[in-house]
């Protein structure tokens, strides 16, 4: 698992090294999975996420950004800072998907280190 998230942050860093911070957050995932399809990993762009009560999908239209290799959730963010919000969003992700591990990636910043937080599913 630590290899796949290094292989998914080093591509994070290639991109932001490229674009630098200040674009859509749409621009930043084309090419984020670009560079994640170039590594060779298993990439699902906006996975829906789906929530079963007593048996019924309520449709919610929970999506995911990308999961990569079907285990870790990467949640991409262009926005001035990482609020509590955004960290609840991808809990709540990981708890509907199942997986361990996930991220969250701010590339409006600087250095992308400051944008990057390792989250893990304790449900």
């Amino acid at each position: 698992m630590e290899n796949i998230t290094e292989k998914i942050i080093g591509c994070a860093i290639k991109v932001h090294q490229e674009l630098g911070p200040g674009l859509l957050e749409s621009t930043y995932e084309k090419c984020f999975v670009h560079e994640l399809l170039a590594e060779g990993l298993f990439v699902e762009v906006q996975k829906e996420l789906p929530v079963f009560y007593r048996g019924v999908n309520l449709e919610c239209g929970y999506r995911i950004d990308i999961l990569v290799n079907r285990e870790v959730v990467v949640e991409l963010k262009s926005v001035d800072a990482i609020l509590p919000i955004h960290q609840a969003q991808i809990l709540s992700y990981l708890k509907l998907s199942g997986c361990k591990i996930g991220l969250l990636i701010n590339f409006n910043v600087t250095m992308l280190k400051q944008g990057i937080r390792r989250l893990v599913n304790n449900f």
